[in-house]
């Protein structure tokens, strides 16, 4: 599919599913709470386009998935244990490129955040797909760099094994001094029920946020695609804590297994 086509195909789906009235209430629900859940009573993106993009996600973890087991410093040393697949691999899926550049959903999207949204981010986060499967799997307390993250919620366990992502809003990330428990004591945290095919837009720098680990072995298959804002693009990235792209970065150390 073209840009162009794609762009057509989102701008029909989106006029008929959202009225400005709705948007303006998406958008006042993500500057409260840093989250905006587009699930099976608000599509973001027709089905067809949905199994697509799960499909190409798939072949890409078939292809490419590299395990990491490791805490990291620059978030107070929380877990990642996961498998990835690299930015650099994901770029050369024509479904997925396309579709991160659209114009249509960029500019829907920045009427929930109300402000531009820029494509423009670090070549190894542009994407991330992240593949949980099993027991203890979690994407730890974090923050991200860059501004907005559209993440793709393609296969989700039941709440039962862990199928929820946690959130606090309007928080600060140090690198140097995150204080990862003192926020979650001093703040309330947001616990959001995720099903297969859900997405949601992600207001990443301000939010601190995990994946709840999973209870039991089962699947957690996420494409995340990053964005970012004005003010992001004079930022400078600190820390060495790149570890999806290299598992040896300075702030990061092994699991301990049990």
């Amino acid at each position: 599919m073209t840009l162009q086509q794609m762009d057509e195909t989102l701008a029909k789906f989106l006029a008929e599913t959202y009225t400005p009235e709705r948007v303006e209430r998406l958008a006042d629900s993500f500057h409260r709470h840093g989250f905006v859940k587009f699930d099976s009573t608000a599509r973001l993106v027709p089905q067809e386009l949905m199994d697509e993009v799960r499909g190409e996600t798939d072949r890409l973890i078939a292809e490419h998935k590299e395990r990491r087991d490791l805490l990291l410093a620059t978030t107070g040393n929380t877990p990642r244990k996961m498998s990835v697949v690299k930015s650099e691999e994901i770029e050369k899926s024509e479904l997925i490129s396309t579709l991160a550049r659209s114009e249509v959903l960029l500019g829907f999207l920045a009427g929930i955040t109300r402000e531009q949204i820029i494509p423009q981010v670090s070549d190894d986060e542009r994407y991330l797909i992240t593949h949980q499967e099993h027991k203890s799997d979690t994407h730890g307390w974090h923050w991200g760099d860059y501004s907005f993250a559209l993440i793709w919620a393609l296969r989700m366990p039941p709440l039962a094994h862990g199928g929820m992502l946690q959130a606090v809003p309007h928080t600060h990330w140090d690198k140097s001094n995150p204080r990862i428990n003192e926020t979650l004591c001093e703040r309330r945290i947001d616990t959001h029920g995720l099903e297969s095919g859900d997405l949601y837009l992600l207001r990443t720098d301000t939010t601190l946020h995990r994946t709840v680990p999973l209870s039991e072995d089962s699947v957690r298959t996420i494409l995340n695609m990053t964005w970012a804002a004005k003010r992001d693009l004079e930022k400078t990235l600190v820390g060495d804590d790149r570890w999806w792209d290299n598992p040896e970065v300075q702030a990061a150390s092994a699991v301990e297994q049990a």
